[in-house]
C-alpha cells in the first residue's frame, strides 16, 4: 500500500481530515517502529516501502521490542498530533485496520505479537 492510500483509507474510517490523517499515521507508525524490534521494524518497513521512513526505529537499535502500553501510547498520539484521546484511539485503531488488510491476517499477527493484546484488541477481527 501506498502512503496516499494509508493516509486516505484512515482518513474514510476516521472521519479526520487527511491532514489529521496523514499525521496520526505518522506517528503511530513511528510510535510502532520505536516499540518493535529492530527486526520486526525492518521487516514491517520492507512491507510498506512507501512508509519506510516512518517505521525505522529512531533511538536505538535493539533485538527485542519494548512495548509501550496502549492507554500511554493514545496519550502520546494525541500529545504529538494535537488530536483528542479519542480521536487519537480512532486513528490507531484505523491504522491497525489498514495494517492488518495490507499485511494479512498472518503478518498483522506477527506484527502485532510483539505489542500487547490490547493493540491486537482495537481492530475487530473481519467479518
Amino acid at each position: 500500500m501506498d502512503q496516499k492510500g494509508l493516509f486516505r483509507a484512515v482518513a474514510e474510517r476516521t472521519g479526520l481530515s487527511r491532514e489529521e490523517s496523514a499525521d496520526i499515521t505518522r506517528a503511530v507508525l513511528e510510535g510502532l517502529g520505536d516499540q518493535l524490534s529492530d527486526g520486526e521494524a525492518k521487516r514491517l518497513a520492507a512491507d510498506l516501502p512507501d512508509l519506510a521512513g516512518q517505521v525505522q526505529v529512531r533511538r536505538r537499535r535493539r533485538t527485542e521490542a519494548h512495548p509501550v502500553r496502549l492507554v500511554e501510547f493514545i496519550r502520546q498520539l494525541s500529545q504529538r498530533t494535537g488530536v483528542t484521546e479519542n480521536d487519537a484511539r480512532a486513528g490507531a485503531a484505523a491504522v491497525l485496520a489498514v495494517l492488518r488488510e495490507a499485511l494479512g491476517e498472518d503478518g498483522y499477527r506477527h506484527l502485532t505479537g510483539q505489542l500487547p493484546t490490547a493493540y491486537a484488541e482495537l481492530v475487530q477481527p473481519a467479518g
